[in-house]
């Protein structure tokens, strides 16, 4: 079990989480090693453009929400540079990332649990 898949079953149990995920698919929003803060979601109020900490075809991921069809109960997963990662349901939509380095991420209020 990798780093993530932990950070997401902790969120999953309720927890908000402060963590520093490596790679840079998702610069300049996150960088490598810089800490970001995840706080369990309700999925029906992300928004396209929101980072959410999210399980696409078994492989978590701290993400953009790039598409959204609340009909279907799914989201669209995709880094910051339009790779497209593909849908997920709500259900793996654990957590929205809150805060990167202390700087709180625009449009979180209210959709945190």
């Amino acid at each position: 079990m990798g780093m993530l898949d932990l950070m997401a079953t902790r969120v999953a149990a309720g927890a908000t989480v402060r963590f520093r995920p490596t790679g840079n698919s998702m610069t300049p929003l996150i960088r490598s090693r810089a800490l970001v803060t995840v706080a369990p979601v309700d999925p029906a109020a992300v928004e396209r453009g929101d980072v959410v900490l999210a399980k696409v075809s078994g492989t978590v991921y701290v993400h953009l929400v790039s598409a959204v069809d609340h009909a279907g109960g799914r989201v669209q997963i995709s880094n910051n540079h339009g790779h497209v990662n593909g849908w997920t349901s709500h259900a793996r939509v654990y957590g929205l990332c809150t805060e990167v380095d202390g700087v709180r991420r625009p449009r979180t209020e209210g959709k945190t649990r």
